[in-house]
C-alpha cells in the first residue's frame, strides 16, 4: 500500500514524536510513514527518540543560519531529498514564513495545548499556554490539531479534546495532563486522517519546492 512521506519537525523533548511513533507501531497510522524528523536543536533529545526507532534525523541548527530565509531553506531542501508530502510540527519552536506555508498547502499540520481559539497565537507556546489557562480560571483546556497557515495557529482546526481543569492544578500538572490525554491521543489520529485523505487526493498534488 502507498503511504505518505512524513517530516516532524522538532525542538525538545519530542513527547509529541513519540506518540506518533506508538501509534505507527500498534497501526493507527497506517497511510503514513515517519520518514524524517528534522530537529533545530542538536541537543533536543526528539533525536534520540527518532534514532531508536530508526528513522532518519537531520539537524538544522537556526544559530548557524544568516537569517531565516537560509533556515528554511535548509529545510526545503531536506523535504525535497526525502520527498515529503506531509510536515507535522511536534513543539518545533519556529514561526514558518508566510512563503514557506505557501509551498505546502494543507500539508502542515501543528499540535497546540489549549482549545484554539483560546490562549493561541504569538507568544503562546510550552508552559505559558498552561499558565494563562489558570491565570484567566477556565474550567476547561485541552488541545487542538490545526493546519498550519501564515497566521500562528490560525489554520483550520482538524480536531480537538477537552480536559477539564482541577482545583490543586499547577502548569506543570496541566501541561503533562493535557499532554497524556489530549495532545498523545488527537495528533496520531489526525495524522492518520490527514495522511488517508492526501493519498485519495494524489500524493504529490500541491507541493511547490522552489
Amino acid at each position: 500500500m502507498k503511504k505518505i512521506n512524513i517530516a516532524v519537525l522538532v525542538s525538545g523533548g519530542g513527547t509529541n514524536l513519540q506518540a506518533l511513533i506508538d501509534a505507527k507501531k500498534s497501526g493507527i497510522i497506517k497511510h503514513g510513514k515517519l520518514t524524517l524528523v528534522i530537529a533545530d536543536n542538536p541537543e533536543a533529545y526528539a533525536i534520540n527518540r527518532a534514532e531508536i526507532a530508526g528513522i532518519p534525523v537531520c539537524v538544522i541548527p537556526k544559530k548557524g543560519c544568516r537569517d531565516k530565509a537560509e533556515f528554511e531553506g535548509k529545510i526545503l531542501k531536506e523535504l525535497k531529498r526525502y520527498d515529503i508530502d506531509l510536515i507535522v510540527l511536534a513543539g518545533f519552536m519556529n514561526i514558518l514564513s508566510a512563503d514557506f506555508v505557501s509551498r505546502y498547502p494543507d500539508r502542515i499540520i501543528n499540535v497546540h495545548p489549549s482549545l484554539i481559539p483560546s490562549f493561541c497565537g504569538q507568544g503562546f507556546y510550552g508552559i505559558k499556554v498552561h499558565e494563562a489557562a489558570l491565570r484567566y480560571g477556565v474550567k476547561v483546556t485541552g488541545a487542538t490539531v490545526h493546519y498550519v497557515n501564515e497566521i500562528p495557529d490560525g489554520g483550520k482546526i482538524i480536531s480537538q479534546k477537552a480536559i477539564k481543569i482541577r482545583e490543586c492544578d499547577t502548569p506543570e500538572t496541566l501541561q503533562h495532563r493535557v499532554m497524556e490525554n489530549a495532545e498523545w491521543v488527537i495528533l496520531p489520529k489526525a495524522v492518520e486522517t490527514v495522511s488517508k485523505e492526501l493519498l485519495n487526493k494524489g500524493k504529490n498534488k500541491g507541493v511547490q519546492y522552489e
